[in-house]
């Protein structure tokens, strides 16, 4: 059995009439009459009563209808979510976001994409820079999200937003009192932050800048996930720099600003000019929307081509 016969029945069966069915599906009366009849042998019943001037289903009729119409429906839907996909203006749009992006970004990237771009199914994934610059070479991502500086070598970019980051530090810690803290006045603690795999040449800023400012850190421990990162700090096992959390932190946590701010996230979209998707205009408008929604500030003067 297959769909275009389920079709040719499901016709016939509203129309009730060959001559009306046949001019529907855009095909002469005699196809129409032969493909019931083959459909009629495959399943071994009599779909409709024939008569001189009238078309009527049987019970066998009645009940495929039922079977039909959803079979029908559900390859309809099949074959839009392929149209959908099919590149070109519309289709999916492969993106990179960091594996610590704000949920206040994420949430205002989705809402944004699906307001300019409700045909693009956007597939996100979460990648690190590095990881990302990767699959944008290698043709796996149409647009990353990524922190800098960072290698972006034979990419353009879009706007960059920038945000100061402070320390994360224990509540009973003396430079806890909520006010700004001087680089230097950490010098000798444990410092936890991300991997350098994560993003190589932003870790050896940071770590420059560090040692510029006079903190040199006792120990260095890593962690990307930010639960873990939280019970380091909780635990005494140190200190970590990062953005003004938007919402609230674990009790025995405080946050308090860099004085100066001589560290900063830089984020911004990335992608391969080559094989530019046509919808990467939209994703950076929506990525921009969505740093800005947590506190970042757009450069004035950054991009290197025009959105």
């Amino acid at each position: 059995m297959e769909l275009r016969h389920l079709r040719y029945f499901t016709v016939l069966a509203e129309e009730l009439h060959f001559g009306r069915a046949a001019a529907r599906l855009h095909m002469a009366q005699p196809p129409l009459s032969q493909r019931i009849r083959d459909l009629e042998r495959e399943l071994g019943v009599r779909l409709f009563d024939r008569g001189r001037n009238q078309v009527r289903l049987t019970e066998a009729g009645a009940l495929l209808l039922e079977h039909a119409r959803p079979v029908l429906e559900s390859a309809e839907s099949a074959r839009e979510a392929m149209r959908r996909i099919r590149p070109g203006r519309s289709g999916i749009l492969r993106a990179g976001i960091p594996p610590d992006t704000m949920a206040v970004t994420l949430r205002t990237l989705t809402a944004e994409l699906a307001r300019l771009a409700p045909d693009v199914l956007v597939d996100l994934h979460e990648l690190t820079t590095d990881e990302q610059l990767a699959a944008l070479r290698e043709g796996e991502l149409d647009a990353g999200m990524v922190r800098h500086p960072s290698d972006t070598t034979g990419l353009e970019s879009g706007p960059v937003a920038s945000r100061r980051l402070g320390v994360l530090l224990p509540a009973e810690h003396s430079l806890a009192a909520g006010g700004p803290v001087r680089l230097r006045d950490l010098n000798g603690m444990p410092l936890v932050v991300f991997p350098r795999a994560m993003a190589p040449m932003l870790y050896d800023q940071i770590m420059s800048a560090c040692r510029s400012e006079g903190f040199r850190p006792g120990a260095i421990r890593h962690a990307r996930n930010p639960h873990f990162v939280d019970g380091l700090v909780l635990a005494g096992r140190g200190v970590h720099l990062n953005e003004r959390p938007l919402g609230g932190l674990p009790e025995g946590l405080v946050w308090s600003p860099l004085e100066g701010g001589p560290l900063a996230w830089r984020t911004s979209v990335v992608w391969p000019p080559r094989r530019r998707h046509a919808s990467v205009a939209v994703f950076v408008a929506a990525a921009t929307a969505g740093l800005e929604a947590a506190g970042h500030v757009i450069q004035p003067g950054t991009g290197t081509a025009e959105e």
